[in-house]
C-alpha cells in the first residue's frame, strides 16, 4: 500500500485524490437568491445529511482563490437556500448550471428548468426536481486554507419544508428506483443506481 502525505500535495492533487476515492457522492442542486433578486443555481457533490433531529443537511462550497462563490454568499446574506436532488431526468440541466457566470446573471437561462414558489423561504425551487428541501441557514463555517483566506464555506441548513413528487412517495418512504438519483465519481463521470443489496445490522 502506498502512503501519501497530503501536505506534500497541491490543492488540485488533494482534490483528485478525495474525489476519486470518496465515491459515489450525491449531487445537491442548490438555488439561492441574491439580495437584488438574481436566482443562482449550482451543483455541489460535497453534500450530505447532518442530522435528522432536527433535519439538517450540509453543503460545502469551495472558494476560488479565497473568494466565496455566489451560492455561499447568497445563502449567508439571505439565510435561505433550496436543495434539489439531482436525478437521471435533470442531470444534464444540472450540469449546465456549473457554468461560471457573473453574479448578476442567472444560470436558469442555460437550462430547461422552470421555477416554483417555495412555502417557507423566499428562494424559488425548481419544478422539475422530484425532491427539494427548503432550508434556513443554521450556520456557515469558513474552513481550511489560512485564517485570512479560507478554502471553503460549509453551509449547514435546517430543512423547514420537504417537497416530494407524489408518485415516488409511499407509506412515508421514498422509492429510490422512482427517484433515479445520480452521483458524482471523479472527473466528469457520474453513476446511476446499480445493483442493490441489504445487510441487517447486528
Amino acid at each position: 500500500m502506498i502512503s501519501v502525505n497530503p501536505e506534500g500535495l497541491s490543492e488540485r492533487e488533494n482534490y483528485k485524490f478525495l474525489t476519486g476515492s470518496i465515491i459515489p457522492r450525491p449531487v445537491a442542486l442548490v438555488t439561492t437568491q441574491s439580495e437584488t433578486g438574481v436566482l443562482n443555481i449550482a451543483p455541489f457533490s460535497f453534500f450530505n445529511i447532518v442530522s435528522s433531529n432536527p433535519p439538517m443537511i450540509s453543503v460545502s462550497v469551495q472558494r476560488k482563490k479565497g473568494v466565496s462563490k455566489d451560492t455561499a454568499r447568497n445563502a449567508i446574506e439571505t439565510g435561505e437556500f433550496v436543495v434539489h436532488i439531482t436525478d437521471e431526468d435533470n442531470v444534464v440541466d444540472a450540469n449546465q448550471t456549473a457554468a461560471e457566470l457573473p453574479a448578476e446573471e442567472s444560470e436558469l437561462r442555460l437550462t430547461n428548468f422552470t421555477t416554483t414558489a417555495s412555502d417557507k423561504v423566499a428562494v424559488p425551487g425548481l419544478r422539475e426536481a422530484k425532491v427539494r428541501l427548503e432550508c434556513k441557514l443554521e450556520r456557515a463555517i469558513p474552513l481550511a486554507g489560512s485564517s485570512d483566506k479560507p478554502g471553503c464555506d460549509l453551509l449547514i441548513g435546517k430543512v423547514v419544508c420537504y417537497h416530494i413528487k407524489q408518485d415516488i412517495y409511499h407509506n412515508g418512504r421514498i422509492d429510490q428506483n422512482g427517484l433515479k438519483p445520480v452521483a458524482r465519481l471523479a472527473g466528469h463521470t457520474y453513476t446511476k443506481l446499480g445493483e442493490l443489496f441489504d445487510l441487517e445490522r447486528p
